[in-house]
This record gives C-alpha cells, sequence and structure tokens, in this order.
C-alpha cells in the first residue's frame, strides 16, 4: 500500500553526520519539524542501529535505513529478517530482481518496506559506460528498473526526481512509494548530486517522499531550514 503523506511525513532528513551523538542532537534540533529519518552506511559504524532504535522507540519517529544491500539471494533474504525484527519502517536494497524477491521473503509478515534503488543520483552516462552498464538513455534504464523492481515485489523505489513521473506513469506503480534523493532547495549547492530538482518540483512529478541531508544539517539553522522546506512543499505546521 502507498503511504499516505501524513504532516511532514514527505520530509525524511538524511543523518549523514558522524556518530549517535551528533544524530541525536541533530533530530532534538529539529524537533516536531521533522518525522522521518533516513540513516545510511555512512553512520552504520558510528552506531547507527543503535541511533535507529533510539529515534523509533524513544522518540516516535519513523526511521528509513538506507543500506543498499546487494548479495546472494539466500545472504540477502538472512539480513532482511534479521533487519525486520527491528521495527523499522523503510529499507532500501539493489533494484535487480533477485535481490528484491530475497528481501521481500525475508521482511515476511513485518511492516517494513522495500524499496529498490534504481540507478544512484550521482550517476550519470558516463558513469554508468565506466560501470559497464548496458547502452541507453539513462531515463529509460531507470524506468526499466523500476518496473523490473515492483514486478520482483519492491514496495517502492528510489529514484531521481527527474525519473519520478516516468516511474509514476507505470502500471506497475500503482500503489507503490517512490523515494528520491537528489532534492535541493532553490539556491542550495548541488554538491555531488547530478540529477536534482527542488522539493516541489519532486513531489509534484509523483514522489511520494524527498530525501534532504546537507541543505539542512549545514545549515547554521536547521530546524528554520527544515521549516523553510515544508513551507516550499506546503506541508502543515506541526
Amino acid at each position: 500500500m502507498q503511504t499516505a503523506p501524513n504532516k511532514d511525513d514527505r520530509l525524511i532528513v538524511a543523518l549523514d553526520v558522524p556518530d549517535v551523538l551528533s544524530g541525536l542532537d541533530l533530530a532534538q534540533r529539529l524537533g516536531d519539524s521533522v518525522s522521518f529519518y533516513k540513516i545510511g552506511l555512512g553512520m552504520l559504524t558510528g552506531g547507527g542501529l543503535a541511533l535507529a532504535r533510539e529515534l523509533k522507540t524513544e522518540h516516535d519517529k519513523r526511521i528509513f535505513l538506507d543500506l543498499k544491500l546487494f548479495d546472494i539471494p539466500a545472504t540477502i533474504e538472512a539480513a532482511v529478517r534479521g533487519l525486520s525484527g527491528l521495527g523499522l519502517d523503510f529499507l532500501t536494497v539493489h533494484g535487480d530482481p533477485h535481490v528484491v524477491r530475497a528481501a521481500a521473503n525475508g521482511r515476511g509478515g513485518s511492516d517494513l518496506k522495500i524499496l529498490a534503488v534504481t540507478l544512484l543520483t550521482a550517476l550519470d552516462r558516463a558513469d554508468l559506460d565506466a560501470c559497464l552498464i548496458q547502452p541507453g538513455a539513462l531515463p529509460d534504464l531507470v524506468v526499466e528498473r523500476a518496473r523490473r523492481a515492483f514486478l520482483a515485489g519492491a514496495d517502492g523505489v528510489i529514484a531521481s526526481p527527474q525519473e519520478a513521473a516516468l516511474i509514476r506513469a507505470l502500471p506497475e506503480s500503482q500503489g507503490r512509494l517512490i523515494v528520491t534523493p537528489g532534492v535541493r532547495p532553490t539556491g542550495s549547492a548541488t554538491n555531488d548530486q547530478k540529477r536534482i530538482a527542488t522539493p516541489a518540483a519532486a513531489l509534484a512529478a509523483g514522489a511520494d517522499h524527498i530525501v534532504i541531508g546537507r541543505p539542512i544539517w549545514q545549515a547554521p539553522d536547521p530546524c528554520a531550514a527544515a521549516q523553510a522546506i515544508r513551507t516550499e512543499i506546503g506541508s502543515p505546521a506541526a
């Protein structure tokens, strides 16, 4: 089932900070202005799973665990089975059908949503060539990977805002989530992202959730930065 946007639920803040203490400090500074956080690989060795559990159980936040898992099916299934017991909300795996099927099996009857990564938003066609990815226009490859991931059992996909409308047009996308990183508020630096859009444009294109990190946590006032983004996307006040 597609998750209906709730309050500021459409905004997911990426906690790309060094450790648990930094993450908790940022979450406390953001307070009720943010209800959904992403914790990725960069935080994993800094206590990311402990932070995820604390934010979920002690602060009633939704948690997106962005691990982009990729391995043989048996390993994926075992890993997801273990992670599904943490009570988290979203988990990313690579969008290859065998990975998605194994992840869907591993989460069993839990509420964990499996999100399939199409192509990373920091990549362009030249990067794909260097990785020996088959020829073709990048949007076409993203849409086809999304379609195959949905057919394999993904609850949603990760894609850049530039492909969100194309994916939403797929019949297979009905009732599925589209989560877009590579989102930059008007006037923000692009950093290492190559396929970007503003928050409002990403949602208008069909995204259910937008992921924003550095423009918030690097801001002098992160809470004000988050509130400005919510204003831009028309989110209700907390």
